[in-house]
């Protein structure tokens, strides 16, 4: 028990002086205000560039709103997100692969709804639509000295922008007051050859047009010839009657390009607000920013799924082990584990040679005695109870005379006789009776007792001291015999 009390002491100091020394060498790292250089999107953060705003002010006014932590694969096969909309902020910290992206559109066109608010939002996230393709431009790059939590810097040398005309976006819309980092969307008309080209899979180049003109080119277009009617080179092909135009759709546009546009896609919709800032947490209360982020974000009934996978907030991700990032507390954890391995490891393994099992005698000596004598007394034999007694009382005798043990008895009987007030001739006939009983002489109970208490009797007179067990063994039977 001791040396398990010392082993669990160590156990404790060690761990104490590991606490002890993460502490010493934890440095708390402060946290940096946001930078709109490297922002954070994600509804999780509170910061300058977050949009938990968003989603608090969403949630709160009864929409259901949910944090989307998986792949866009599992939107397909699911009735409840036919409907829904799918709401992407900002850069992404994990890259779309293609077969998300192409998850994402297959998606959209079974009838959901996607929203996209970047700058310069990823690529095969815009499908053309029809002969119709988007492209975007940043007005300029944010700098590192532009504090995200000074809206003041933020729309510093920005007018507030109107809207382009009624529609379903810019309902209850008066101005929007975008940043100074806004980007600006144009949409343009394919050439057949960019069709073809497209229809091959190829994905040729993209022209930037200016949104004066959307659908002017730089070269002057080839003559008709002479027996074909006149084309008109980058128009949109004839409508038919009872189909939905394809063609994207601006919201809010200057002379410099869009801010918001839509378009169909399959039976879903695509939008686009090329600037964050405006339903960011530093932004949002600017002019009807948070009206504009009301109509893209929640313009129709169902669900809305804010992306949280490509910001970082993937459900595969630990939350214990995220919660305690950048903290000593997962290190220790890791101490501590490796300590109770050593432990398990050590307790299991053997030090030294093998050793028997202890075995624990369930039974006390005074039942081993006692069972003893009733063996004994059941098979009436007394020359073996004699025997007993008289060996270790001969031997006792011997040493009080100071002769050998195998010496005669008639000896040992004189020298105790010279030693003591015992009668030589009735010692030795005591010894001579005992010794005949152990050979083989008739006795009964009767004579085999008053054998035995004349041994205790010279024993008593001799002063002779019984042993520690005798002595537990006499206080035991005569408990015994009380009871």
């Amino acid at each position: 028990m001791r040396q398990r009390l010392a082993i669990v002491i160590t156990i404790a100091l060690v761990l104490i002086l590991l606490a002890a020394l993460n502490a010493a060498s934890y440095v708390r790292i402060e946290k940096t205000s946001d930078v709109e250089w490297n922002p954070d999107r994600s509804t999780y953060n509170t910061g300058a560039t977050g949009t938990r705003a968003l989603y608090d002010f969403l949630q709160e006014s009864g929409r259901e709103v949910i944090r989307w932590t998986e792949e866009p694969s599992a939107l397909l096969g699911q009735q409840r997100m036919k409907n829904a909309t799918f709401v992407f902020i900002g850069q992404a910290a994990i890259p779309f692969k293609k077969e998300e992206a192409d998850n994402l559109l297959r998606w959209v066109e079974k009838g959901g709804r996607l929203v996209l608010i970047d700058r310069s939002p990823t690529h095969s996230l815009l499908p053309p639509s029809g002969h119709w393709s988007l492209t975007t431009q940043l007005s300029q790059y944010p700098p590192s000295d532009v504090q995200a939590d000074n809206p003041e810097q933020m729309t510093e040398g920005v007018q507030p922008m109107r809207a382009g005309q009624p529609t379903l976006l810019t309902r209850k819309v008066d101005s929007v007051m975008p940043s100074r980092f806004a980007g600006y969307i144009s949409f343009y008309i394919r050439d057949e050859e960019e069709d073809a080209e497209h229809q091959a899979g190829s994905g040729g180049p993209v022209t930037v047009y200016g949104a004066e003109d959307e659908t002017q080119t730089d070269e002057e277009p080839p003559p008709p010839p002479a027996p074909a009617p006149s084309v008109t080179v980058n128009a949109p092909p004839p409508a038919k009657a009872g189909v939905v135009s394809r063609a994207p759709v601006a919201h809010l546009y200057d002379t410099r390009g869009s801010l918001v546009v839509d378009y169909p896609h399959g039976n879903g919709t695509i939008i686009l607000l090329s600037d964050p800032f405006i339903v960011a947490n530093n932004g949002i209360s600017r002019a009807d920013n948070l009206q504009l982020a009301l109509n893209v974000v929640a313009g129709r009934e169902g669900l809305i799924l804010f992306d949280e996978y490509h910001q970082g907030h993937a459900v595969a991700q630990n939350r214990l082990f995220a919660y305690f990032a950048g903290t000593p507390a997962v290190a220790m954890f890791g101490q501590f584990a490796l300590i109770v391995c050593a432990i398990i490891w050590t307790r299991g393994r053997r030090f030294a040679r093998p050793l028997p099992l202890p075995r624990v005698d369930r039974r006390s000596k005074l039942e081993y005695v006692a069972s003893m004598a009733e063996l004994q007394q059941r098979s009436r034999a007394y020359d073996l109870a004699i025997e007993n007694i008289y060996t270790r009382t001969r031997r006792v005798l011997a040493r009080y005379a100071g002769v050998d043990s195998m010496s005669p008895r008639t000896e040992i009987a004189a020298r105790i006789a010279a030693r003591s007030k015992i009668n030589r001739q009735q010692l030795d006939k005591l010894m001579h009776d005992c010794e005949e009983a152990i050979n083989g002489a008739p006795t009964n109970a009767r004579q085999a007792l008053a054998l035995v208490a004349g041994l205790r009797e010279v024993e008593r007179t001799l002063g002779l001291r019984m042993r520690a067990r005798e002595i537990r063994q006499a206080k035991g039977q005569g408990v015994g015999d009380r009871a």
